[in-house]
């Protein structure tokens, strides 16, 4: 969930009546004996259901911190995840600290989930969008808090940059039996089947098959020819609207709406070559049929849109940006670290003991810990075959949250530390 929410809706995620500190779960419905999100207090809520159902047997929209949550499968999975890391910490950290009060405990399960976002974020993934060398040059490595840095989300990097991952978006959402192999009961599901329909994670098998699928499964391929599959160009949907959307066009219309510059103004703004025509284009896209479009729609380079101009550039190697957009997510990583002075590494925030913990945890942990998988890549961010690049969860390392053990010594509290 987002860092800081408003007091009336955190106020709706949280168990208010818990002595543990938890969030709000469902209470309808269990996952083999774990959470899924609570419910929506909206009654009928607009999400899909499936055919024939019953007015009494309804599967209303997730709540959750973000309202986009029920979109796909996929998402409300993650969301999910988060959720059941929050109470298992939550619990934990009471077992530990039976004085804790329900409010300390929440703030503290709060703190470590927001910092394994950090660390999940930061060093397993982002390096992977921009490529070693793009990452070293705009990121690097952490210096500590510098107070005149302006941590803010930027509208280049909000509004067109990482909306790149909307063309690494799978037409294709799979779900997975034990052995990783399509499941027999559940079969694989086209993108816009699983838009806002949270009935197909509580009724058609949990969370498990679906973050098996995404274990192993790749990303959509990035090629130049099609950026965005026709899940997302003719086949969206959302809500609010009673009919199918183009996500393409969205993305596009949205640079325009918010007054973003042009394509090659950014790779100025970048210190990259500015590319004046159409021969100059193809030292950024050389996809030559692509370029000739651009410029049939366009006629200049200069009014390139900057989320279509971005997304066609070559690839750095090793990673799935080009050098425009690896630039702009690049510097707005650095300012979201260097300018967050409640950063997981700021030495002000949490004890060595507690970072040395945090550092063990990964995205693989956090499926280990709250899903029935027993076995998971070592790397959850890179594609491997089952079960050769599989590891079992006895084999993944986690937090050992004695390092947030507190004991009354010599008339005060302190941190035990190990």
């Amino acid at each position: 969930m987002p860092a800081f929410l408003p007091t009336a809706i955190e106020n709706k995620l949280r168990n208010l009546t818990s002595q543990e500190g938890l969030l709000q779960v469902n209470t309808l419905y269990e996952d083999a004996g774990r959470e899924y999100l609570p419910f929506v207090t909206q009654v009928p809520s607009p999400c899909a259901q499936a055919l024939n159902t019953e007015k009494s047997e309804r599967i209303e929209c997730f709540l959750a911190g973000d309202s986009r949550a029920s979109e796909v499968i996929s998402l409300a999975a993650m969301h999910t995840l988060w959720l059941r890391e929050h109470n298992r910490l939550a619990k934990n950290l009471k077992m530990l600290n039976t004085h804790w009060s329900s409010e300390t405990i929440y703030q503290e399960a709060r703190k470590i989930v927001g910092a394994l976002h950090q660390v999940i974020t930061l060093r397993d993934y982002i390096p992977k969008i921009l490529g070693p060398m793009a990452f070293e040059q705009y990121v690097g490595p952490y210096k500590g808090y510098d107070s005149t840095v302006n941590p803010t989300i930027s509208n280049i990097f909000s509004t067109a940059a990482f909306r790149f991952a909307h063309a690494t978006i799978h037409p294709v959402v799979r779900r997975l039996d034990e052995r990783f192999q399509d499941h027999p009961d559940h079969p694989k599901l086209f993108l816009h089947e699983v838009f806002f329909s949270p009935w197909r994670l509580i009724k058609e098998g949990g969370l498990d098959p679906v973050i098996r699928g995404l274990l192993a499964s790749p990303a959509k391929l990035q090629i130049q020819d099609q950026i965005m599959n026709e899940e997302l160009t003719e086949k969206l949907f959302v809500l609010s609207n009673n009919g199918t959307l183009d996500l393409a066009s969205l993305d596009l219309q949205r640079g325009r709406d918010h007054g973003l510059p042009g394509y090659n103004d950014w790779r100025e703004f970048c210190d990259l070559q500015r590319l004046e025509t159409e021969t100059e284009l193809y030292t950024a896209i050389t996809n030559r049929s692509i370029v000739e479009k651009i410029i049939e729609l366009y006629k200049h380079p200069n009014n390139i849109d900057v989320w279509l101009g971005g997304l066609a550039e070559n690839l750095l190697p090793n990673a799935r940006t080009g050098p425009l957009f690896a630039c702009i997510i690049g510097r707005q990583m650095k300012a979201l670290r260097e300018g967050d002075r409640f950063w997981w590494e700021n030495k002000h925030v949490f004890t060595e003991a507690q970072r040395h913990e945090l550092e063990k945890h990964s995205l693989s942990r956090l499926i280990c810990d709250n899903t029935g998988l027993t076995t998971v890549p070592a790397d959850a961010f890179q594609l491997g075959s089952f079960p050769t690049d599989f590891k079992s969860c006895e084999d993944i390392p986690g937090i050992n949250l004695e390092a947030w053990r507190e004991i009354f010594h010599q008339g005060k509290f302190m941190l035990f530390f190990y």
